[in-house]
């Protein structure tokens, strides 16, 4: 008879089925959860290297547009400076400190490239491989923990569907009494539920050792993933900041050298080299009486003769002097200022006669006159025209000298007028024309004095003859008649200046007849004119 093997020999589900994942048959977990977790775990860091490479190119792209940058900069500072010449081209002035800039400036350029090629060429390249490392595992996570996750999920499936099979049986067989198909045997069914329970545990076991084998790799790997995120870093820490301080440096030897110029070093030299040109401040200053101009001694300039005279007011109704600067020219001018001054004001004449035009009269001690027209285009000129002043020396000797150097320049001359012993101070009468002014012949004088003119002394008659000929005669010493009268201080009789006329131009200048008294000859005398 055969032994039958008794149910104790039998595995028991939950001996079979022990895991810690779940004491039923089909666990309701997933079995991909944990594969799945630490797959997304490592996108996680997978986008966190990404993210880094990303900074590290947009650094890379601004050392490289930053080096674009400074060479505009450069670019602003390589042109020679506008009118450099007046800096000293010398090391320590300007232009040495521009040049300093140049040569940091570019210096930065070379800094920013070489930086941008580190980042480049070494940094990048690291968190490169690293992000490919991450995706490397990536792929063997899912060849390995999440494909035995699959096949626990597969085995889960083929053991419900026989448990099912057999909960189906079990169900059927109390209705036909226990008749049924081999196949469908509970038995039979039951233990084809154990063999693939089995199966299924043996599947989630190795799937279990999977996971932890990732799980203790997951946690060396992420060390490594953080060492390489470190190194990186150095690297870039490295080329950066060592960039950063010679960007220092550089700004900071930008700064020495303009510093080290001394504040008077640009203009000493400016004065060394423009010494010819610039304001010596040791020379003396310019006076108007070391300046030579052209022409300056020309003969026309120097005057025949100037200085201070009075005039009597042309009012009428005034009899007051006031003094002026007078100057008689070359050109025949006699002008009137108002001083000597030729730098407070603008030497303009306030009264300017033309001399051969005017008619000048002998002088009368310090006192003498002119009568002309008034050519200096001034108000007053225009208002008075023609008119006769009366001028006043400080003494009678300057009058004199300035009546001879005026009678010169008129070139034709009278007898001066006899001075009354009384010293009379009226103006005198006017007795020389100029070379064009139209002059009349004085009217006759009667019988009696024309006879006792000729009947005068020789020399009078040859005075009047000079006189007549425009010879010069008023500066000789002549006879002159004394009127016949008891009295020894009786006036000589003389031509009223009224009957004076000018003569025409060309005709003898005929003098005023001097009408002598009837005196013994022992009284006649003679007369300084």
């Amino acid at each position: 008879m055969a032994s039958t093997q008794s149910p104790v020999d039998l595995p028991s589900r939950q001996s079979t089925l022990a895991s810690n994942l779940s004491d039923d048959a089909v666990p309701d977990t997933d079995p991909s959860s944990a594969a799945g977790l630490l797959a997304e775990r490592l996108s996680a860091w997978k986008h966190a290297v990404s993210y880094l490479e990303e900074y590290m190119e947009a650094m890379e792209k601004i050392h490289k547009a930053q080096a674009k940058e400074y060479e505009k900069a450069l670019k602003a500072i390589s042109r020679p400076l506008k009118e450099g010449h007046h800096f000293d081209q010398s090391l320590g002035g300007v232009a040495g400190f521009f040049e300093n800039m140049r040569v940091n400036t570019q210096a930065l350029i070379n800094s920013n490239a070489e930086t941008e090629k580190n980042i480049k060429g070494s940094v990048l390249p690291v968190l490169e491989r690293l992000h490919k490392e991450i995706k490397h595992k990536t792929k063997e996570l899912a060849h390995g923990a999440q494909k035995g996750a699959k096949d626990v999920e597969k085995a889960r499936n083929t053991t419900q569907k026989h448990i099912e099979l057999l909960g189906q049986n079990t169900a059927s067989f109390e209705a036909t009494g226990g008749k049924m198909a081999p196949h469908d045997d509970p038995y039979v069914l039951k233990r084809g539920v154990l063999h693939r329970l089995n199966h299924q545990v043996m599947e989630e076991n190795n799937h279990r050792n999977d996971l932890i084998a990732v799980q203790n790799n997951f946690q060396t790997f992420e060390a490594h993933v953080i060492n390489v995120i470190q190194q990186a870093m150095e690297a870039f820490n490295s080329f950066c900041g060592g960039q950063a301080e010679k960007v220092r440096a550089l700004h900071s030897d930008m700064l020495g050298a303009a510093q080290r110029i001394p504040a008077d070093f640009e203009w000493k030299a400016f004065i060394n080299r423009s010494r010819s040109v610039l304001v010596d401040p040791s020379e003396d200053p310019r006076t108007v009486d070391s300046i030579a101009f052209p022409n300056m001694d020309h003969p026309s300039t120097k005057p025949l003769i100037e200085g201070s005279l009075e005039r009597k007011s042309r009012n009428k109704l005034s009899w007051s002097y006031h003094t002026g600067y007078y100057v008689v020219t070359p050109s025949k001018f006699i002008h009137e200022f108002k001083d000597s001054d030729n730098f407070r004001k603008d030497p303009t004449p306030e009264l300017s006669i033309y001399l051969p035009d005017a008619v000048i009269g002998a002088p009368n001690g310090e006192k003498f006159n002119i009568k002309g027209k008034d050519r200096s285009g001034t108000m007053s000129s225009k208002l008075t025209g023609h008119s006769e002043l009366a001028f006043k020396a400080h003494s009678p000797a300057e009058a004199q000298k300035w009546f001879d150097i005026i009678r010169n320049v008129t070139g034709a001359t009278g007898p001066m007028e006899p001075m009354s012993p009384t010293g009379s101070s009226g103006p005198t009468t006017p007795i020389i024309g100029g070379d064009e002014k139209k002059l009349e012949a004085a009217p006759a004088a009667p019988a009696s004095a024309a006879a006792a003119a000729a009947g005068s002394g020789s020399s009078t008659a040859a005075d009047h003859k000079a006189q007549e000929a425009g010879v010069v005669t008023g500066g000789e010493v002549v006879a002159s008649p004394v009127a016949a009268s008891p009295a020894a201080d009786e006036k000589p009789a003389v031509a009223p200046a009224a009957d004076v006329k000018p003569a025409v131009v060309g005709e003898p200048v005929v003098a005023p007849a001097v009408v002598p008294a009837v005196v013994p000859a022992a009284e006649t005398k003679e007369t300084k004119v």
